[in-house]
């Protein structure tokens, strides 16, 4: 059932979000679609918990308005939602009363004003306070006086109103606290504007068979995590599937670049329920500007930007993270750069994982030299896992997945497993599908090794390879082609052109007869 009521969401969602697509590109109209739900959900949980604290007083949230005690009633709601929620709102700024405002007697009424002060006092509500942070500049994106959105304010109006109208119509089931139906509804959306935003969509998505991976990959023997963190954010959507893997992850962190995309991210996390106080997700560049440096992580995750550029300044050659390996990563290849990064930050007993490209395995020059300290000095790469080509949004590039430990069980040897022909055709992207994932996994867990698919390599044998790791080196993928049968072909070919002399022949006479001239 709920599969069924996920789908239905998921569907209903898309369709209004396909009311703004031809108005504008989907960039534009992610950012207002997924602001609007936002809104909504927040106006939904604010009415319930409302509703649930008044209820000893035989009053709803919108008994309070006229009321005889009403400042002083609607001052206690709003300490008790800033605590528990981190924001508040009043009865007449919810979702459903702006939506029928806008829509009452079947005409466009003007709300832009209305609904542009409502989204401002939801942010400056929680000034002062712990959630002060998170909720902060939330809906900056959300431009009701963009062009983009019509060229009068009627026609802009016109189609806002539109929107919250089909939306105040869904039901969001927050009552059903057993399910997480909107917040997988929500992640669909973001999936949906990922899969057609081309090479945008690195900057803010992972694809969720990646994500799943990676989650599974640092949760293996884990059932709770004190904490997870990804030092390259996004939307959050990989902070979040690792949560899915175990029952439960007490803390989550993140730093990403991009405002939009953090906007994104802290929407997010809040839409799958992670209370305000659980998550710390910081605006800023992870690398020349980390936020938690200070802190170790149980499970790190990362997607990070394949060779991007960064400033490899050599005043990072006394910062703890790259220091004691002696060498930068390139300025234009900051590969290397992420991983002494999340390395740093890893807790003694924790696993990170990070999708990086094929280069890192094998480019020589200071990523060898870091590549070479991280396997012999410090022994802490685990696993090496080639991922097929093509199932990622905006490049085609096959990638791999670097497992590190800081204390491993396995202390005398790295896996290497061939993940780069197992997956699915799905129109121009490749997928890795439950059994491909499974299979992965499975053979990490397990450190089994498949003719054609794993290796188990000794660090000796690494170290006779120069620390070079291009997976072909250590599980042989190799097909012996079939026997060529040369006599036989020459015989096909004797019959072949005796078949042809016998049939020029027989056109021959036929030409003959018909008195005309051969063709040949």
């Amino acid at each position: 059932m709920a599969a069924e009521q996920k789908q239905k969401l998921e569907q209903q969602l898309w369709n209004i979000a396909n009311t703004l697509r031809g108005k504008m590109d989907a960039d534009d109209f992610r950012d207002y679609i997924l602001g609007f739900i936002f809104y909504k959900y927040l106006s939904t949980k604010m009415d319930m918990y409302a509703n649930q604290i008044l209820q000893p007083d035989g009053l709803t949230f919108s008994d309070i308005i006229g009321h005889a005690d009403e400042a002083l009633l609607m001052q206690a709601v709003k300490e008790l939602a800033i605590d528990k929620l981190g924001f508040f709102l009043e009865p007449s700024e919810l979702f459903s009363e702006l939506a029928h405002r806008g829509n009452a007697g079947g005409k466009n009424n003007f709300i832009l004003g209305d609904l542009a002060k409502v989204l401002t006092h939801i942010e400056q509500s929680t000034m002062g306070s712990e959630s002060e942070e998170d909720f902060g500049n939330l809906f900056s994106d959300l431009d009701l006086t963009s062009h983009k959105l019509g060229k009068s304010e009627s026609d802009k109006n016109e189609l806002i109103v539109k929107v919250l109208t089909h939306l105040d119509e869904i039901d969001f089931d927050l009552e059903n606290t057993d399910s997480d139906v909107l917040g997988d509804a929500y992640e669909y959306l973001i999936g949906q504007f990922a899969s057609g935003a081309g090479k945008k969509a690195g900057e803010f998505y992972t694809p969720q068979q990646v994500s799943s991976v990676l989650a599974q990959l640092v949760t293996v023997g884990k059932d709770k995590l004190k904490s997870v963190y990804d030092p390259t954010c996004g939307s959050g959507s990989l902070l979040l599937r690792v949560a899915k893997e175990v029952k439960d992850v007490s803390e989550f962190y993140g730093q990403e670049m991009n405002p939009t995309t953090y906007n994104l991210c802290r929407m997010n996390m809040i839409m799958h329920d992670v209370h305000y106080k659980r998550f710390d997700i910081k605006n800023e560049d992870t690398l020349e500007r980390p936020q938690h440096l200070d802190m170790r992580f149980e499970a790190i995750v990362a997607n990070p930007p394949f060779s991007a550029n960064w400033s490899a300044s050599p005043l990072f050659m006394t910062d703890e993270r790259f220091s004691a390996y002696g060498k930068l990563a390139p300025s234009s290849k900051a590969d290397f750069a992420f991983v002494q990064h999340m390395v740093h930050q890893l807790d003694d007993n924790g696993t990170m994982a990070i999708v990086l490209p094929h280069g890192v395995l094998f480019r020589g020059g200071a990523e060898g030299h870091i590549r070479k300290y991280l396997i012999e000095d410090k022994n802490y790469l685990d696993a090496v896992i080639g991922l097929p080509a093509n199932i990622f949004y905006g490049t085609s590039i096959p990638t791999c997945i670097l497992v590190l430990k800081k204390i491993r069980q396995n202390s005398e040897d790295v896996l290497f497993i061939d993940a780069s022909q197992h997956f699915d055709k799905v129109k121009t992207q490749n997928v890795l599908l439950d059994e491909h994932i499974a299979k992965i996994i499975s053979t990490y867990s397990n450190r089994t090794e498949e003719e054609k698919y794993s290796k188990i390599a000794t660090l000796d044998f690494i170290a006779a390879q120069d620390y070079n790791l291009n997976i072909p080196r250590y599980v042989d993928t190799f097909e012996t082609e079939e026997s060529i049968d040369i006599n036989a072909i020459a015989n096909e070919l004797q019959a072949v052109d005796q078949h042809i002399s016998e049939t020029d022949k027989t056109i021959a006479s036929f030409c003959a007869e018909l008195n005309i001239v051969t063709p040949f």
